[in-house]
């Protein structure tokens, strides 16, 4: 089995300014002393048609890694909008991911919903097209609300070698998150692009 495994993951500071950082409380569960550090990312997707558009947001190497129960806030700052082929406005996804030494064993995906404040929207129904489409090209991002849907991850673990000598038995027998998820077929396409729901929990192999 996994040597690694995220057993809760809490998103923090939610909803929130769009400005303001992402923040996850990751809690995993190692199995035994680790030689090398763990590399988390947290990945905004850009764009829905290539991946070409993600946003690195945050990466950190966790360790040493001792067996046992750990837990660790990961904070990234939030994506530059300039750089956001779709725009800022609407639904996209936010990605974790953890490997180790190279290869990624676990990734978490979210969906994010950016939408305006409340009194902006109502102002905003007495605009004209043509005033709709200059308010859309002119965000004032501090009236923009970002909102991670907590309760809807999609989780999909890669089978990879530890270690030179072992490969990892996946078992999947039990849920990875605390949090009831869904657990149906598992998919064969991992492609975050394509916006589905619910997300579901899926096995891959490299």
């Amino acid at each position: 089995m996994s040597l690694v495994n995220v057993t809760n993951v809490v998103v923090l500071d939610n909803p929130t300014q769009f400005t303001n950082p992402f923040q996850f409380e990751l809690t995993f569960d190692c199995l035994q002393d680790l030689s090398e550090d763990l590399e988390w990312k947290v990945i905004y997707v850009g764009s829905s048609e290539s991946s070409d558009n993600d946003q690195i947001l945050e990466e950190v190497l966790v360790g040493p890694v001792s067996s046992g129960c750990h837990k660790f806030v990961l904070q990234a700052d939030a994506p530059d909008a300039s750089l956001l082929h779709d725009g800022v406005l609407g639904v996209t996804v936010v990605l974790i991911t953890c490997s180790y030494r190279d290869h990624e064993f676990v990734r978490i995906g979210y969906y994010v919903n950016n939408s305006r404040r409340e009194n902006e929207q109502e102002e905003n129904m007495f605009m004209s097209a043509e005033e709709h489409l200059e308010a859309g090209s002119n965000i004032d991002l501090s009236n923009v609300i970002r909102t991670t849907l907590a309760d809807k991850p999609r989780v999909t673990r890669f089978s990879i070698t530890w270690d030179e000598k072992s490969v990892e038995m996946l078992d999947d027998s039990s849920p990875i998150f605390s949090t009831p998820i869904a657990c149906k077929n598992p998919v064969e396409n991992d492609d975050y692009r394509r916006i589905v729901s619910p997300m579901e929990d899926s096995i891959m192999e490299e």
